[in-house]
């Protein structure tokens, strides 16, 4: 409700027709990158008079065929992957949890529900080869922690 405001500035005063906000993070389209920079220069006075400010340099004009940063993903026109950040964490979680049911003190249900947690994360995009290759990877570390023991 607080960015109320700032959404109506961008679909009525600025007529910005491709506009997605979730949360705080936003991303307006144009054919215009001249239109982008005046999109950019009044959303930051909007912002200063609720007395925000925006993140200079993660506010930038890019071409869409270049990725857009977007809740852990790089979203392009034909697909989506997951930052490589995300996908780092996710395997280092995933290992260390799988590590942990290995020893003994996780339960099947609490490494099953870590699992399907990242899963469903995941999935929304274009994930399916680095979700086999950690889970391969899972499945060979097992006789590893079966051998150090």
């Amino acid at each position: 409700m607080y960015l109320n405001p700032l959404d109506q500035l961008v679909k009525r005063e600025l007529g910005c027709s491709g506009y997605v906000r979730y949360v705080d993070d936003m991303v307006l389209f144009s054919d215009s990158k001249h239109d982008l920079w005046g999109f950019k220069e009044k959303l930051i006075e909007r912002l200063r008079q609720l007395r925000l400010k925006i993140h200079e340099s993660l506010a930038q004009v890019t071409p869409v065929g270049s990725g857009i940063p977007w809740l852990g993903f790089v979203v392009y026109p034909a697909h989506r992957t997951l930052k490589a950040r995300m996908a780092r964490k996710g395997r280092k979680r995933l290992h260390a949890v799988w590590r942990d049911y290995a020893e003994g003190q996780l339960s099947f249900a609490e490494f099953d529900a870590v699992v399907k947690t990242w899963v469903n994360q995941v999935r929304h995009g274009d994930t399916w080869g680095l979700r086999r290759h950690i889970f391969a990877s899972m499945r060979g570390s097992k006789s590893k922690i079966r051998e150090s023991k």
